[in-house]
Order: C-alpha cells, then sequence, then structure tokens
C-alpha cells in the first residue's frame, strides 16, 4: 500500500511540474519567442534537468505547448455549440476560438514553419471541424458550391500561411494579421452573386 500511494504521489508531483513547465514556456516564450530551455526551466521554479525528464528537447517542448492550445481551441469550439449555429455564425465562432487562442499563444505565429504532413497533423481535429461547416455552408447556400470543400479549405489554409509570413517578416501584428484572416476567410467562402440570385 506505501508503494502504491508513492507511485501515486510521484505521478501527482510529475503532473505538477508539467504542468508548471508548460505554463511557464507559454508566458516566456509570449515575451520572447526565441527563449532557451534554462530561461524557461527558471520561469517555472525548477531545473534544466526536470523539464528534459518530460520533454526530450526544444521542440518537444514546443510540439506540448502546441498540443494545449489546440485542445484549448477544440474547448472554446465546443462551449460556442457551432453545430446549432448557422455554417457563417459556426466559421465565426471558430475564427474568434482562434483569435483568443492567438492572443493566449502569440509567439505560435514565429515559430519555424513545419513540413506539411505535420501541420495537418497537429490541426487535424480544428481542420475536420472546419471541412465539416464549409460542407454544411456549401449545401445550405452560405458557402460557394461550385468548387470542391476540401480546395476551399486548403486556400483557406493557404490565406493563413501567407498572413503568418507577413507577420514574422514584420510587416503585419498579430492583431492586423488575425483580422485580415477572417475577413479573407469569410470572402473567399462566400458565394458569388450569380450563386445568390439563381433560383
Amino acid at each position: 500500500m506505501q508503494a502504491q500511494g508513492r507511485r501515486r504521489r510521484q505521478r501527482s508531483d510529475a503532473r505538477q511540474s508539467i504542468a508548471a513547465v508548460l505554463d511557464a514556456a507559454i508566458r516566456t516564450l509570449g515575451s520572447r519567442p526565441d527563449a532557451s530551455v534554462d530561461e524557461i526551466a527558471r520561469a517555472a521554479g525548477v531545473s534544466r534537468q526536470t523539464v528534459y525528464a518530460h520533454f526530450p528537447s526544444r521542440d518537444a517542448l514546443i510540439d506540448a505547448v502546441i498540443e494545449q492550445a489546440s485542445t484549448e481551441f477544440t474547448v472554446l469550439l465546443d462551449s460556442a455549440g457551432p453545430g446549432q449555429a448557422s455554417p457563417a455564425q459556426a466559421l465565426t465562432a471558430l475564427l474568434e476560438a482562434g483569435w483568443q487562442i492567438a492572443a493566449r499563444y502569440p509567439f505560435l505565429w514565429l515559430q519555424p514553419a513545419v513540413d506539411p504532413g505535420k501541420d495537418a497533423e497537429r490541426h487535424a481535429p480544428i481542420l475536420g471541424r472546419m471541412l465539416e461547416i464549409v460542407r454544411r455552408g456549401q449545401a445550405s447556400g452560405d458557402f460557394d458550391a461550385s468548387v470542391p470543400a476540401s480546395w476551399l479549405l486548403s486556400a483557406c489554409l493557404a490565406l493563413g500561411r501567407a498572413t503568418e509570413d507577413e507577420v514574422k517578416a514584420g510587416r503585419m501584428t498579430i492583431e492586423h494579421a488575425t483580422q485580415a484572416v477572417h475577413r479573407g476567410v469569410l470572402r473567399l467562402l462566400a458565394p458569388s452573386d450569380q450563386d445568390r440570385t439563381s433560383p
């Protein structure tokens, strides 16, 4: 029984340590996107070795932060109840959730690009939801149905990546970029005037 109690305490201590490191990473990288593992460890109040015990590399720590951001994004979407909203409202809720996450994790805009496969894997749950909204909007006439939904989604992602490049180059602020993406996505998905007037 004592051994089981020790293991439970160890697991609890490990969870608390991981949470502290992730929180410190979010805060530290938010002010210094190139912050080192040593800086993050100091902010978390733990040793460098403790960070590496949970995350074998800085990239692994960044991946964990991105995974947490994706989870928070999904929670925000669920709380907004986009399934009951119109396609346009659901898409707006998705974009607004994205803005909240961008405000909490601004350094993610400045991370080096990853290969498309890894990027798609990271964002699979979010992309699946967005594709579902696009298809629903095409069926209802809210979005352009003249092209495949998958193409529209790819075009939206390309718009996001282009905007991200502008932020990294210092030509746009994160807030301006987010607003531009919102407007651009809504315009990209909108049906043509001819579609709106067709019987």
